[in-house]
């Protein structure tokens, strides 16, 4: 009778190494599997690298091809408003030094330029009377001080109030915002266009800073349309004589981090 023969793992030299291969190739595609399904996700980049690759986003968008070559000039149009400010009627209340408050409205590659600015003098208040030569589309704002406790914190917008003082600020602004410290001139608080559509003054009220007892500023952007007022066309500006209530409401934003540097 012949005689059956059982092969044990220890016994049979061939299938101890068919066994240690099946059990290796297992191990391994078990491993392969628990990295696949565990491993750490990739790191997040440095805020830096990050602000760099949401403004070379920003400027170019995608299949712009350009290597950045135009991206000064065009944004240099974009914050062209400066050029279009009667800068001989505009008016700075609680400037430390009478004429500093229009040295903050500069073109867009002076806006790094520390030589020029513009510091509160009794407390952190600032108010800008700023009057155009026409009609006014405005989208943005962008508002840059020293990196401390001087930098402004918060703004109020208004418009078309010629000769605004500081005891018109109990009105409520066309828009608000929060700040943050922007040194660089990096963050731009969009404005809702419908409001600001048709504007000939606007007033920038800062009313606070960030603990500081003087407040400080090197640029503040304006970004958007300009219509020429003609000597056949009337520009109408709806100036007010006193502030309504329900025409106004206040909107206290922080707003999401545009890098347009």
């Amino acid at each position: 009778m012949p005689t059956d023969v059982k092969h044990e793992e220890g016994n049979d030299p061939e299938v101890n190494r068919n066994l240690a291969s099946f059990g290796s190739r297992r191990v391994s595609h078990q491993s392969e599997t628990r990295s696949r399904l565990f491993s750490p996700p990739p790191p997040r980049p440095s805020s830096s690298a990050s602000a760099a690759a949401m403004s070379d986003h920003h400027r170019h968008g995608r299949g712009c091809g350009c290597g950045g070559a135009h991206e000064p000039a065009e944004r240099g149009v974009e914050y062209g408003l400066y050029r279009r400010i009667d800068a001989d009627k505009l008016q700075c209340l609680n400037e430390s030094r009478e004429g500093d408050g229009r040295l903050v409205f500069k073109p867009w590659d002076e806006r790094h330029d520390r030589d020029k600015f513009v510091e509160s003098d009794a407390d952190e208040e600032l108010l800008f009377n700023i009057p155009f030569t026409g009609s006014v589309k405005l989208k943005g704002v962008i508002v840059s001080g020293e990196d401390d406790d001087s930098h402004p914190a918060e703004i109020r917008l208004y418009k078309n109030i010629p000769q605004m003082s500081f005891d018109d600020t109990g009105r409520e602004p066309e828009q608000a915002f929060r700040l943050n410290r922007d040194p660089d001139a990096q963050l731009e608080y969009p404005t809702k266009i419908a409001r600001f559509s048709n504007v000939c003054h606007l007033s920038i009220h800062i009313s606070k800073n960030f603990g500081g007892e003087t407040t400080r500023v090197y640029y503040i952007g304006l970004r958007g349309e300009y219509s020429e007022a003609r000597r056949h066309q009337v520009t109408i500006c709806n100036y007010e004589a006193s502030a309504n209530p329900a025409d106004h409401k206040a909107e206290s934003v922080v707003p999401p981090t545009n890098f347009v540097a």
